[in-house]
C-alpha cells in the first residue's frame, strides 16, 4: 500500500477504511434474532438499529465493529435505581438464545454479544417522558436521556451539507482514536465534529483533519452537550487528570498535522507522509513510494 501525493494518500486512507463483506441481510438477522431472544421475557415496544452502523461511519476491520440493537421496553421493567439490574436481566436473556456465541458481556449502557464476524450491542431503554428514550448507565447509576434517531438525523444532514466529506473525515478521525489506543468514545468525537464543521466548508481531507484537532483541543476539554438536546454530557467519561491528557492527545496530533501540511508546502512530500502515518497509524495510512 503506497501512494505518491497527499491528495492520493488521504484517498487511500478513506478507502481503507470502508467495512467489507458486512452484508445487509446479515445485520437483519442478527436485529431479528435479538428482538426474539429479547421478546420471550420482556415486553418491547419498538427495537431499531443504531449507532455508527447507522450513521455510515463505522470503520474498518469487521472483526472490530459493532452493530447497535436499540430496544425499546414496557415500562413495567422500569425501575428507578435498577440500572445494573436491567443490564443483567437482558444478559441473562439473551445467554438464552445465543448459546453457540463466543462470549455475552455487561459493560456500561449495553450488552454484548461476540459473534465470530463482528459483534452486536444490545442497548435497551424505555420512552422518555417529553421525547427521546432513556438507556441506563451502569457506571453513573443513573438514566440517560438521548434519542439515537435525532443522531441519525443530525448526522445525515450534516454529512450533506459538506457534500458528503464529513462522514470520511469522521472515519479517520476514529482511526486516529484507534491509533492512540481508543482514549475517546467514538459518539463523542462524532459530536464534537457536527459542533467544529457547523457553517465550516471541508477543502480538503488534510486541513479539514488539521482543523478538528485545533478545535478539539479546546472543546474537549468543556462540556459537550447531547445534540439530541437532553443535556447530557457526552464527554462525562473524562474527568479530573483526564481531561489534561485527552487534550494533550489533540494537541500531539495537531502538532503533527501542522507540521506535515508544512512538510507538503516544502515538497517534502515523502517527510509530510511520515507525520500522517504517525496520526493515522502505518496499517491504514499508506507509504510514500
Amino acid at each position: 500500500m503506497m501512494a505518491t501525493t497527499i491528495t492520493s494518500s488521504f484517498s487511500a486512507l478513506k478507502a481503507n477504511l470502508e467495512i467489507t463483506g458486512l452484508q445487509t441481510q446479515t445485520v437483519s438477522t442478527r436485529h431479528q434474532s435479538v428482538r426474539a431472544a429479547i421478546t420471550k421475557d420482556f415486553t418491547i415496544l419498538e427495537d431499531f438499529l443504531t449507532g455508527s452502523y447507522k450513521r455510515n461511519t463505522m470503520i474498518a476491520p469487521l472483526s472490530e465493529a459493532d452493530i447497535d440493537v436499540f430496544v425499546v421496553l414496557d415500562a413495567s421493567c422500569w425501575a428507578s435505581d435498577g440500572q445494573a439490574k436491567l443490564l443483567d436481566s437482558v444478559k441473562a436473556t439473551l445467554k438464552k438464545s445465543f448459546t453457540q456465541t463466543m462470549s455475552i458481556s455487561r459493560n456500561g449502557q449495553a450488552v454484548t454479544i461476540g459473534f465470530s464476524d463482528f459483534q452486536v450491542d444490545v442497548v435497551p431503554g424505555f420512552c422518555r417522558k417529553g421525547g427521546g428514550y432513556l438507556i441506563p448507565d451502569t457506571i453513573g447509576k443513573r438514566w440517560i436521556g438521548t434519542d439515537p434517531k435525532r443522531h441519525t438525523e443530525i448526522s445525515s444532514a450534516a454529512n450533506a451539507s459538506h457534500s458528503g466529506d464529513l462522514v470520511p473525515l469522521i472515519k479517520m478521525i476514529k482511526q486516529w482514536n484507534k491509533t492512540i489506543s481508543y482514549p475517546f468514545r467514538s459518539f463523542h468525537l462524532e459530536v464534537l465534529a457536527w459542533d467544529i464543521f457547523t457553517n465550516v466548508s471541508i477543502s480538503d481531507y488534510p486541513s479539514g483533519v488539521r482543523y478538528y484537532f485545533d478545535k478539539g483541543k479546546e472543546r474537549i476539554a468543556k462540556k459537550n452537550p447531547d445534540p439530541a438536546g437532553y443535556n447530557d454530557d457526552v464527554g462525562s467519561y473524562i474527568a479530573g487528570g483526564s481531561i489534561a491528557s485527552a487534550v494533550s492527545n489533540f494537541e500531539t496530533a495537531y502538532g503533527r498535522a501542522i507540521k506535515a501540511e508544512q512538510y507538503a508546502k516544502e515538497g517534502k512530500i515523502s517527510t509530510a507522509f511520515d507525520e500522517w502515518r504517525k496520526v493515522f497509524g502505518t496499517t491504514k495510512f499508506p507509504a510514500y513510494g
